[in-house]
């Protein structure tokens, strides 16, 4: 019995060393392989999830982090907790820069410098980030009658939680912060099914009611009170290729939704079109053309067979 395990165990052993051999032949990990430049650290999921929740508490004072704090000692708070979003952005937009190292900074010597001076552009955003959050939590409010109180909406729905994400990541994306917009875009992304890239242009007012299955892209531009509902999608109608048969990057292929737009749930509207202001888009309608303003655009009704006329299916 204890020669059978010996021989079992060389034969696991060699079975394992072949998998290795092919795991570290170059043609394997190739396209999976990341070094940073000078073996710097990755970005940190961790660290940028603190940071989220420290810019909660300090854009939502009560509502996030110390749920205790008092007016009185609100200065306090506030100073302690920018302090150290300062420290954590600094270094993650450090990260982000060498994970992509080319163009980020002139010369590796000048990104310590750069990651400082884009942190502080940051926190110097942050009384305009919180007046656009707080119109977002009154269309939350008036928008749904299931609301009982704005605070409601700012702690419980996913709305708010994808656009607190996305404010912050949208500013970030001005900044060309590398990745960090992304990674917090998708943090948001994995928790509400809300899905909105960091570089989509959202005026105040905006709501996501229900939210599920939402999907924004990245040049959209959506105006001042907007609504839209679960399912849709704000996306690209094609994709053009480059001579060497690459997608080409950066394209205008979003849509354009003027002010006071509402889109129904399941709607698609595709490609660099205009949604006219004060249109409503039906559920489940599929756009791919520019939209007069004023407009209601809905699903064909059916209608109803004549008498002498058999339905499909129908038996005779």
């Amino acid at each position: 019995m204890q020669r059978n395990y010996a021989e079992l165990g060389q034969h696991n052993m060699k079975e394992l060393e072949k998998v290795v051999e092919e795991l570290c032949a170059p043609e394997s990990y190739a396209a999976v392989y990341h070094r940073s430049k000078h073996d710097a650290p990755m970005p940190s999921t961790e660290a940028l999830h603190e940071l989220v929740e420290r810019l909660k508490a300090a854009l939502f004072p009560g509502y996030f982090g110390d749920k205790t704090v008092r007016l009185e000692s609100m200065r306090f708070h506030l100073s302690a907790n920018l302090d150290s979003i300062y420290r954590i952005l600094e270094e993650q937009i450090k990260r982000g820069g060498c994970f992509i190292c080319a163009d980020f900074a002139d010369e590796c010597q000048s990104c310590e410098e750069h990651s400082r001076v884009t942190a502080m552009k940051f926190l110097q955003s942050l009384p305009t980030l919180r007046r656009l959050l707080a119109t977002d939590v009154k269309a939350a409010f008036e928008g749904d009658p299931a609301a009982k109180t704005p605070g409601e909406t700012i702690f419980c729905y996913p709305s708010m939680t994808a656009m607190i994400h996305h404010r912050i990541a949208h500013e970030l994306y001005k900044l060309e912060v590398p990745i960090i917009p992304r990674i917090i875009s998708e943090m948001a992304h994995s928790n509400t099914g809300i899905d909105i890239h960091p570089g989509a242009q959202i005026d105040e007012e905006f709501f996501i009611d229900h939210g599920t299955g939402v999907v924004i892209g990245e040049t959209c531009i959506i105006g001042k009170g907007c609504r839209i509902y679960q399912g849709v999608t704000l996306g690209a109608l094609s994709f053009p290729k480059d001579d060497e048969g690459l997608l080409v990057k950066g394209n205008l292929r979003h849509p354009i939704l003027e002010d006071n737009v509402t889109v129904y749930a399941g709607a698609t509207v595709l490609g660099r079109i205009t949604i006219g202001h004060d249109t409503m888009i039906g559920g489940n309608v599929w756009i791919t053309h520019d939209v007069e303003p004023n407009s209601k655009v809905i699903q064909s009704r059916s209608t109803k067979p004549k008498k002498e006329e058999k339905l499909v299916g129908e038996k005779a």
